[in-house]
């Protein structure tokens, strides 16, 4: 290891260990009782108290949320993938008048803080009858992913050699046909990547789902955490146990797609 990047492994190591040690905090606080936490907050458990994780996925009310999280997140993906690469692929490979100020209204869409619509959405919601629908989340979420993502896919389509779309016109192969079945193969890497951020994101939203759901049965994973702290607020063991469980799916599916996420990050910049 060089001397010269000896701050850098350092300052990775200090913010590696912020983020796991709370990780590893909770996931052994679930294993203990309230009164171990209290007594000894940072050491092993001691006994082992594995009941906190099996009583919550007992509850037939942590799957429905579980279920409600995945739906969503689903649908939320394929419809933001769908529409972005779509618009991407205009933007990237036809030219036409004010095409870069559509792009802009587009990517200006970064700078508009969730929190400041979150009235004027609910008001549309209730008036579009889509309040305790899931639609209400997926159409926001979905509205609200498509400048990232169609900033990312733009990049990775204009990267792709205009010698390969001559030669697919030259066979035949109509602009949508190019896209379809040449396009997007090529941009698997960049489609993984802002597949993982839309799905992540999804799983994590809490403001939005909050705001559309009144409904106990509608609600998603982040909704259900903070009911059951509410719930059992002096049972912290279990409360730790709940939080971890939540967190398993998305970890889980970040960790499986980790390798995409970074090579489609890095292709529109090592391409072309």
């Amino acid at each position: 290891m060089k001397r010269t990047t000896l701050p850098l492994h350092a300052i990775a190591w200090v913010v590696g260990a912020f983020i796991l040690i709370p990780v590893v905090y909770a996931l052994l606080g679930g294993f203990k009782s309230t009164q171990q936490l209290s007594v000894n907050p940072f050491g092993l458990p001691s006994p082992w108290e594995p009941g906190n994780y099996t009583e919550v996925l007992a509850e037939g009310s942590f799957w429905r949320q579980v279920w409600n999280s995945t739906f969503i997140a689903v649908a939320t993906t394929v419809l933001v993938v769908a529409l972005s690469a779509l618009a991407a692929f205009v933007f990237a490979r036809f030219a036409f008048r004010g095409r870069e100020a559509l792009f802009t209204l587009f990517t200006a869409g970064l700078m508009f803080p969730f929190a400041v619509a979150i009235l004027p959405i609910f008001v549309m919601l209730r008036t579009l009858n889509l309040i305790d629908n899931p639609l209400g989340v997926i159409l926001v979420q979905a509205a609200f992913g498509l400048p990232l993502t169609i900033i990312i896919l733009r990049q990775f389509f204009r990267s792709i050699p205009g010698e390969i779309e001559e030669a697919a016109t030259i066979d035949g192969c109509s602009p949508f046909g190019f896209f379809w079945r040449i396009l997007l193969p090529m941009a698997r890497p960049a489609l993984a990547t802002v597949s993982v951020l839309a799905i992540v994101g999804s799983w994590n939203n809490f403001m939005l789902p909050l705001v559309v759901f009144s409904d106990e049965l509608s609600w998603t994973l982040p909704l259900g955490v903070q009911q059951f702290q509410g719930q059992y607020s002096s049972d912290t063991a279990r409360v730790l146990a709940y939080l971890v469980l939540a967190m398993v799916p998305a970890l889980g599916f970040y960790a499986i797609a980790e390798r995409h996420l970074i090579g489609g990050l890095t292709a529109g910049a090592t391409k072309g």
